[in-house]
């Protein structure tokens, strides 16, 4: 199985009151559990079907992420987390932010004179 990413109960202390409380019907499920599910499936870039089952249904992984999305629950999680403070512990490049158009590869061409 692969490496497995869990938020510490210190990273879900400061999530937890983030979160929303209006919720109707059933009650949710581990909450922290979730949450690192979709951690691993957005940090890992797989699919939601790919998740690890130890995070629990798939489909719970995917319904919590586009439902707290619509409702802007991550949004705001990311807003209060930053305006908190502190250095971030680790910076990151991604290489879909230096994309390069297809001509810049060269291709057909040179230096050969054309008439």
């Amino acid at each position: 199985m692969s490496e497995v990413f869990w938020l510490s109960e210190t990273q879900f202390s400061r999530l937890e009151p983030l979160l929303p409380k209006d919720t109707r019907g059933k009650p949710r499920v581990d909450d922290q559990r979730v949450i690192s599910g979709i951690v691993h499936v957005l940090a890992s870039g797989g699919r939601w079907a790919d998740a690890p089952p130890v995070y629990g249904p798939r489909k719970t992984l995917y319904n919590r992420f586009v439902r707290w999305a619509a409702k802007g629950v991550w949004r705001d999680a990311f807003e209060a987390l930053a305006a908190a403070g502190g250095p971030p512990a680790e910076l990151m490049l991604d290489s879909t932010h230096a994309k390069a158009h297809r001509c810049a590869a060269g291709g057909k061409g040179g230096l050969k004179p054309r008439p």
